[in-house]
């Protein structure tokens, strides 16, 4: 959601359009009409969206796959930065171009740049340590008798 703020941001700054941005992801399905739509429509901007947030979520899950029980939020950070760019290298250098976001044409560098920052702030915000684990040795610290072993 906060990526697709910033798209909205920035697609409105750049060319008068808030959906603008948007409606590019749509491209998926209406390549290449939907890089040039500027007003919200459900065709395009409802699909744009759709497919951005699916988009999205298939990267969360590869953050989340990736997270350690224990890590620091230091950790977490430099996790979602480093998944945020590896999305961004797939999305423009790796898939076909039709299946790439479209939005760049709309948002420039700035917004770019922005976009997938945002989605990094994401998901580190939508990340937790992992419980289980760190209560266990919480409480093996306090003088619980370990396990034989």
């Amino acid at each position: 959601m906060l990526s697709t703020l910033m798209v909205s941001v920035f697609s409105r700054f750049r060319t008068g359009a808030a959906a603008a941005g948007t409606n590019a992801a749509s491209q998926w399905l209406w390549y290449p009409r939907a890089r040039r739509v500027r007003r919200a429509s459900p065709r395009y901007t409802s699909v744009g969206y759709g497919i951005h947030h699916a988009s999205s979520l298939w990267w969360a899950g590869i953050f989340e796959a990736l997270r350690p029980d224990h890590a620091p939020p230091a950790g977490r950070a430099m996790r979602a930065a480093g998944v945020a760019a590896l999305a961004y290298a797939v999305d423009y250098h790796v898939v076909p171009r039709r299946l790439s976001p479209g939005f760049e044409h709309r948002i420039g560098a700035a917004g770019m740049f922005s976009a997938y920052a945002a989605f990094a702030l994401g998901l580190y915000l939508g990340s937790r340590p992992r419980r289980g684990h760190a209560g266990v040795r919480a409480t093996r610290r306090r003088g619980a008798p370990s396990a034989p072993g």
